[in-house]
């Protein structure tokens, strides 16, 4: 699948979950289940969980994240001496 279709099925929209990005059609957050996958759930676990998630839901999460990421710059925060 295509980088274009996987960022279509995340959606913005300030009035599910105060803006935050979700599933499009769903109010599960990327935050939520990127925080799944890294409290060890598995892909068809979630799947099964969740009535009508696919693979291409959550891998459009793991893009949107990755994506997110690349667009930022980081500075590393110091202790700075008196």
């Amino acid at each position: 699948m295509n980088k274009e279709k996987l960022l279509k099925r995340i959606t913005i929209d300030p009035h599910v979950l105060v803006g935050k990005p979700v599933i499009k059609g769903t109010r599960l957050s990327v935050q939520y289940i990127l925080g799944l996958l890294s409290n060890g759930s598995t892909m068809n676990e979630i799947i099964k969980e969740y009535n009508g998630l696919t693979k291409e839901d959550i891998m459009a999460c793991f893009f949107f994240a990755s994506e997110t990421l690349d667009k930022n710059t980081f500075l590393p925060l110091t202790k700075q001496r008196a």
